[in-house]
């Protein structure tokens, strides 16, 4: 079997995401750059392997599949057991749910606020922005009042997705002083496996935001 490639970007908080979920199950992969502030997407080779031109790109022997939380949801179907994604439905169904409220609420609303910033020539986050951003860390708050992992007792692929986003923002200089059960969480995260290559590419991409950010 050739070697599982995923095509990365190391300030990208989804990929490093996927990347995350790799090391937490225990996967070997080759990882492959792709800048995106260079244009390398949109080269004709990557192209060809995934004409929507984002990252992460998992390539498996020739399977290729994009979207960061479904690359970490197959890897851990494929190579790992139910312990970072359990086969119970309702236990299951609650992992599903913290990876679609990152991919709907929480990455989105962190990207809107830094990609204009980034690409745009935006040097201020309006209020609206903060307001929202704001209003959904109240709901992960919540959902880490009553267990230690964002999706229960125990520590899941939905933990990575979420890091992955939130040392994102942190990096940015985000103040979370009003959201205790985060700020717990976030320093059980710090056992994780890849946590530190994890933090090098948010502060890469906290460093690219704040330079632009009008102070």
């Amino acid at each position: 079997m050739s070697a599982i490639k995923l095509y990365h970007f190391p300030l990208s908080a989804p990929s490093r995401g996927a990347l995350l979920a790799a090391k937490l199950i225990n996967v070997p992969l080759e990882t492959v750059i792709v800048d995106l502030f260079k244009k390398e997407q949109l080269s004709e080779s990557f192209l060809r392997i995934n004409p929507q031109h984002c990252v992460p790109t998992l390539d498996d022997d020739g399977f290729i599949l994009w979207e960061s939380r479904a690359i970490a949801c197959y890897l851990a179907e494929r190579y790992g057991d139910d312990k970072y994604y359990p086969k119970d439905i309702r236990k299951r169904a609650l992992v599903n749910q913290r990876l679609y409220f990152d991919s709907s609420f929480l990455y989105p609303r962190i990207r809107a606020i830094c990609h204009p910033i980034l690409f745009s020539g935006i040097t201020e986050i309006k209020e609206s922005l903060k307001i929202d951003l704001n209003s959904t860390l109240g709901f992960l708050d919540q959902f880490l009042a009553n267990s230690k992992w964002v999706a229960g007792d125990e520590l899941s692929i939905a933990d990575t997705a979420i890091l992955a986003s939130m040392t994102s923002i942190l990096e940015v200089g985000w103040d979370i002083s009003a959201f205790p059960n985060i700020q717990r969480w976030l320093n059980d995260c710090t056992s994780i496996p890849g946590y530190e290559e994890n933090m090098e590419g948010a502060r890469l991409f906290g460093a690219a935001v704040r330079k632009n950010i009008k102070t």
